[in-house]
């Protein structure tokens, strides 16, 4: 029930009466410390089902708000990332952002939703493929206008001051303490990352 680019994802089922509900990112991973599955293989059990209603994952997976309890969806299977920020553990469903202190700058993104706002940020990430993407980019004052023009088709990417890899995990330490958004929202800031990626580890909705 994982979701595979170019192959078809999820499976049409009913909601349950008693299913959690989530209208944004920060709402879902709220959630995750009471609905993350263990173990998201073939023997264990499929565990609690969120119905996404809003949010960059659910626009991702091609969301339009209708998944509701009681009512019917496509359920999928998707992955969750974890952040030791300096030691402090933090779960995401869309996107980890560090952002520079001050303009231009360098900015690092740990992408588990493609999409993030209006922008297609991580055009190549997928929520259910055991993979997250990370983007670091340091673009040079003259050419930020440009890219961030293109940040909404996605087509910012390739380019010489944008690095890709896709991976299952990744550390990093800044130069200095940058500023940190989780899910869209404050989170401090960070010298020392670790991030790694959960898959299938919890079934939403859509």
């Amino acid at each position: 029930m994982g979701v595979v680019r170019g192959e078809d994802w999820g499976v049409i089922g009913p909601v349950p009466n008693d299913a959690l509900t989530a209208c944004s990112d920060g709402e879902l991973a709220d959630l995750l410390p009471g609905v993350l599955r263990e173990r998201p293989d073939a023997d264990s059990l499929p565990g609690p089902i969120v119905a996404l209603r809003d949010g960059d994952l659910c626009r991702t997976l091609g969301g339009r708000g209708r998944a509701r309890p009681g009512g019917e969806a496509t359920l999928v299977d998707v992955d969750v990332g974890e952040a030791l920020l300096d030691g402090r553990l933090h779960r995401f469903v869309a996107h980890l952002v560090v952002r520079p202190n001050r303009h231009p700058g360098r900015w690092w993104v740990a992408a588990n939703a493609a999409h993030r706002g209006g922008w297609n940020v991580a055009p190549r990430a997928h929520p259910g493929d055991g993979l997250l993407d990370v983007l670091d980019a340091s673009v040079p004052l003259g050419e930020v206008p440009a890219a961030w023009r293109r940040l909404g088709r996605g087509v910012h990417v390739p380019h010489p001051a944008i690095r890709q890899e896709r991976t299952e995990a990744i550390q990093i330490t800044f130069d200095r303490p940058a500023l940190v958004q989780v899910d869209g929202r404050p989170a401090g800031r960070v010298s020392d990352l670790s991030i790694r990626v959960r898959p299938g580890a919890l079934r939403l909705a859509i």
